[in-house]
């Protein structure tokens, strides 16, 4: 091409950014690709955070562990938020046990009936019973 060929108005230099004309459109491939990338990471974001209160659980060993998974999968399937503040609460705080206290004063006083052995102290005693005699059987009439 000579210069003569060459429209006037036209520049010298053309952007990278403009479609060549093979047909590969190099920004738009770039956009394609960190577009995924973005969506593909948004997403490990975001069910990374859900599983927040469910790795605080098992980490400290929780009593209430199962409650907490089933909290935490309610806010990822309901996108209610309350649920994984609930779920994060349940995780953060250890609950004390109001029943134990009552079973060591249920078992000691127990211990004192009379009669009881203190070895097993929680099995009730089984009642005897004896059979009763057989009747002899009935002679034909």
């Amino acid at each position: 091409m000579n210069s003569a060929d060459i429209h006037p108005m036209a520049t010298g230099h053309i952007p990278s950014y403009v479609t060549q004309a093979d047909g590969s459109d190099y920004l738009f491939t770039f956009m394609v690709i960190f577009t995924v990338g973005l969506v593909v990471l948004i997403g490990v974001a975001y069910f990374t955070l859900h599983s927040i209160p469910e790795k605080m659980a098992h980490e400290n060993n929780h009593p209430q562990f199962q409650l907490v998974g089933i909290l935490a999968l309610l806010a990822l399937f309901t996108h209610n938020g309350i649920f994984w503040i609930a779920a994060i609460l349940v995780a953060g705080f250890q609950f004390p046990d109001f029943a134990a206290p009552l079973r060591s004063i249920a078992d000691a006083i127990r211990s004192l009936a009379p009669g009881q052995d203190k070895a097993v102290v929680s099995d009730p005693p089984e009642p005897d019973i004896e059979p009763e005699p057989s009747e002899p059987a009935a002679q034909g009439h």
